[in-house]
């Protein structure tokens, strides 16, 4: 199996790993920066993970049919290519709700999502590059 050979099962379970570690630092941080309740933004990163957890899924299985097809490599750059391109398209999902629960306005909502991004960005870069390089050891020893 390549790199970009990936089943489902496979695929969620690469996604609930990168959010379950993700809810367990960001939660607690941004309740902590914005004052906001840890049951809030707990919840709130809760719902942004499950957001994320099927954009996850949807946009990697996209990312491995372009490696596919046009046989890139996963060089850094790519791979900061790939983290800045999950992040916008969840931002765009995730504002509308951010809003709503909160109940801010888009703006203050977006300004709270950048911060998310903020740590999202390096933790999804540094995740998925350590995740290829044990799965890719597994393949290697299986």
């Amino acid at each position: 199996m390549q790199i970009h050979e990936r089943s489902p099962s496979e695929r969620l379970i690469h996604a609930l790993l990168f959010e379950v570690l993700a809810i367990g630092i960001s939660a607690p941080a941004a309740a902590w920066i914005t004052g906001e309740s840890i049951f809030d933004m707990g919840v709130l990163t809760a719902v942004i993970a499950t957001m994320a957890v099927l954009w996850n899924m949807l946009y990697n299985w996209l990312f491995d049919r372009l490696q596919a097809r046009w046989g890139f490599e996963r060089s850094y750059r790519v791979r900061i290519a790939h983290s800045f391109g999950f992040e916008f398209g969840l931002i765009l999902i995730a504002i509308p709700f951010v809003a709503w629960w909160l109940e801010v306005s888009i703006w203050h909502a977006l300004v709270l999502d950048i911060g998310f991004v903020l740590f999202y960005l390096p933790y999804g870069f540094l995740f998925n590059l350590g995740y290829d390089k044990i799965r890719q050891n597994l393949l290697r020893a299986g």
